[in-house]
């Protein structure tokens, strides 16, 4: 099974990405992970990387792109975890998979109020010490979100793959949501 799991900075998504690739024993592939891994080994892609991320805005496609069709993989399956961001990477990453012929088998969108989202970045930022957690970094992102990569969700949707999830709550509880909707494909 292929699935992208899409939604707002602070929704879940990475939480939630690896629970739902241990339950189903596939691969998880985060791209929010791997540029902050080539960041911190201060590759070329990470020193490019990191004067976009620090800004809030979007790693430009073609980084992003050759990032992630280099780590697609066959298999059992895979969760992509805030990939794609654009209509452009959507694009591209359909192309891969219909290259590799393993489509994409659903789009997972989690749901949550701004205000919640923001809230939650805060406070990750101050357990984790993220650097890109700061308020003026993340409104932007949010807005960066709005602008660029909600359209995605339309793109998707005229798929008829969405699942749409409720991401307030517990971890808990929003992963028991997330595991009911993909184990009834609704």
């Amino acid at each position: 099974m292929r699935i992208a799991i899409f939604g707002p900075p602070g929704a879940g998504k990475g939480t939630q990405g690896v629970r739902l690739a241990e339950k189903l024993n596939i691969a998880h592939l985060a791209t929010g992970d791997m540029l902050r891994a080539e960041v911190a080994g201060g590759t070329d892609l990470g020193n490019q990387a990191k004067q976009f991320m620090d800004r809030g805005d979007l790693v430009p496609d073609d980084l992003i792109i050759g990032m992630i069709q280099s780590r697609l993989t066959g298999g059992s399956g895979m969760v992509l975890d805030g990939f794609p961001r654009t209509i452009a990477q959507a694009q591209a990453l359909d192309d891969a998979l219909r290259q590799a012929n393993m489509p994409l088998d659903k789009t997972i969108y989690f749901k949550v109020d701004r205000d919640e989202l923001v809230n939650r970045l805060l406070n990750r930022a101050a357990e984790q010490g993220r650097s890109d957690d700061t308020l003026e970094t993340i409104n932007r992102r949010m807005d960066v979100y709005e602008e660029q990569t909600a359209p995605v969700l339309d793109y998707y949707n005229s798929s008829g793959k969405v699942i749409e999830i409720d991401g307030t709550g517990t971890p808990d509880d929003v992963f028991q949501r997330l595991v009911a909707a993909v184990e009834s494909g609704s």
